[in-house]
């Protein structure tokens, strides 16, 4: 079961590392590993027994560490450390036969006997996988299809690598050196796979975890090349090829630390939309290319420009496809942009225009007609019942309802709007006053309609406001003399109201209906 810890918790636990009794001890067995290796610096045997007897105790505490970390997790992150500690448990059973086989006449190698090279070609490959198929939610099919493109771009560069190691310059496969393909493919690839999902948003360790694990794959592709073929290396090459086992075993240590007091420690949900992997990849086959050219035309340089061509060719994939991410991203964008487009200028209840953009347009047409402009403010009696007794749903309904109406009682140029609350608006340019009166009752004999709300047939009352301007008159003149007309329609009944007002017409400048 999960253990939940305070939100705050991962700041503690980051000052615990530095004193963490196990981390300690683990620097300080490092510490007598080195000095072992200095003082046993002339005796190549026993450099290989210490190199293969060191490497069980740190083995352990991978898995002792990994399954700690399970048992806090859940669901696919605790599967993801359940592997790990099967790896460990592989790493323990394999090194352990080959501390044991050291002692045996002509065993004293770092080059791992079969059972050795088997637990861990097991183990990586297991966990590689297990970083690969990490489930990551959200993600589009061709946002997977990205990952796998970055994968396969960076395992083809491990692969580029492991090659210039195993061929030599004449074609011929160098004995022994199997696992050096293997091992060092594998190390990149794995440091790729933890990156990569780091960078995905749900990764299953905290990228202070996840960074141990990283440089223990850097420094075990830098140790398959530091070892002149034919010699015994050197006692700094032992120690560097064994480095990589303390690094990986302090990741989960350090995620069992972050994870026992923050539960949000098994990943950051802030996902890149890009990665430079795999311009690094194409760097690392340059590299090597460069490194390759001064032999001459061979099978090894065939090898690395093979590798490069399709290095270079998985990336342009890679970029074809961030090209249409983008382009979904830009239309999604757009979407986005009209939607708040609309909210900004349109009511969310009836799709009708809202205030603000009612004032724009009347505004305009005030300032652009070519004869007079009308305003109908129509507001709804009785409107606070219907909502007090049916409840707000019914209340909207009755609004929606009324939307409608409005729309289909008033011409194709004129604009309908709700101006809040029951509150709507009609403007009608270029619409003599006549045009304007004629229009308020169309609109109230829509209204006479019933409307069927859950059954129940509701009829809306209104009162409707007329003012007419001639062009020039500001728009908060206009709006102001069709308050004043609603709400007298509202209090005196039917009837015509007249009101003379600078700017209006004087024959019939405004107007009142009630219904």
């Amino acid at each position: 079961m999960a253990r939940s810890a305070p939100a705050n918790g991962t700041a503690p636990a980051v000052s615990a590392l530095r004193r963490d009794p196990w981390l300690l001890g683990l620097l300080a067995w490092t510490g007598l590993t080195f000095v072992s290796f200095v003082l046993l610096a002339e005796h190549d045997e026993w450099q290989v027994r210490l190199f293969w007897g060191f490497q069980p105790g740190v083995d352990f505490l991978l898995a002792l560490f990994s399954w700690r970390v399970a048992r806090l997790a859940t669901g696919a992150t605790r599967r993801f450390w359940l592997v790990l500690t099967a790896t460990g448990s592989l790493f323990t059973l394999g090194d352990t036969t080959q501390a044991v086989l050291t002692f045996l006449p002509g065993e004293w190698s770092t080059n791992g006997g079969t059972v050795q090279t088997i637990c861990l070609g097991i183990g990586m490959a297991a966990m590689v996988v297990a970083m690969l198929v990490h489930p990551h939610p959200n993600r589009t099919g061709r946002e997977r299809l990205g990952f796998w493109l970055d994968s396969a771009t960076v395992l083809v560069a491990g692969a580029v690598v492991a090659w210039c190691s195993l061929v030599t310059p004449d074609g011929v496969a160098r004995s022994g050196m199997l696992a050096v393909f293997a091992a060092t493919g594998v190390a990149i690839t794995s440091a790729f796979a933890s990156v990569k999902m780091i960078l995905s948003g749900n990764a299953p360790m905290h990228k202070a975890a996840a960074i141990p694990m990283i440089i223990a794959a850097v420094i075990m592709s830098v140790g398959m090349f530091i070892a002149p073929q034919g010699t015994e290396p050197h006692w700094s090459v032992y120690f560097i090829r064994y480095l990589p086992s303390v690094f990986i075993c302090a990741g989960p240590r350090v995620q069992f630390l972050l994870a026992s007091s923050d539960r949000t420690a098994f990943g950051e949900r802030r996902r890149k939309q890009y990665s430079l992997l795999p311009y690094a990849a194409m760097v690392v086959a340059f590299a090597v290319l460069a490194v390759t050219l001064p032999g001459g035309v061979n099978a090894r340089l065939w090898g690395v420009v093979v590798g490069l061509a399709l290095i270079c060719a998985l990336v342009a994939w890679r970029q074809l496809v961030a090209f249409h991410v983008n382009q979904e991203l830009i239309e999604q964008l757009r979407e986005h942009e009209s939607r708040l487009r609309h909210q900004a200028h349109y009511d969310g209840l009836t799709g009708l225009v809202n205030r603000g953009q009612l004032y724009e347009q009347a505004g305009h047409a005030l300032q652009t007609a070519p004869t007079s402009v009308s305003v109908l403010l129509v507001d709804l009696d009785g409107f606070k019942a219907v909502n007090d007794t049916m409840g707000h749903a019914a209340g909207d309904a009755l609004l929606t309802a009324v939307a409608d109406r409005l729309r289909g009682a008033i011409r194709a140029g004129d604009v309908a709007a709700r101006l809040g609350g029951d509150e709507f608006a009609v403007l009608l340019p270029e619409c003599t006053p006549e045009e304007a009166e004629q229009t308020a009752v169309r609109i109230l004999s829509a209204l006479t309609v019933p409307e069927q709300i859950e059954g129940v047939a509701v009829q809306a009352a209104a009162s409707i406001g007329v003012a007419t301007a001639r062009p020039g008159v500001d728009v908060t003149s206009l709006l102001r003399e069709a308050d004043i007309a609603m709400y007298a329609a509202k209090h005196q009944g039917k009837g015509t109201w007249r009101r003379h007002h600078p700017g209006m017409r004087a024959t019939r400048p405004a107007g009142l209906v009630r219904g």
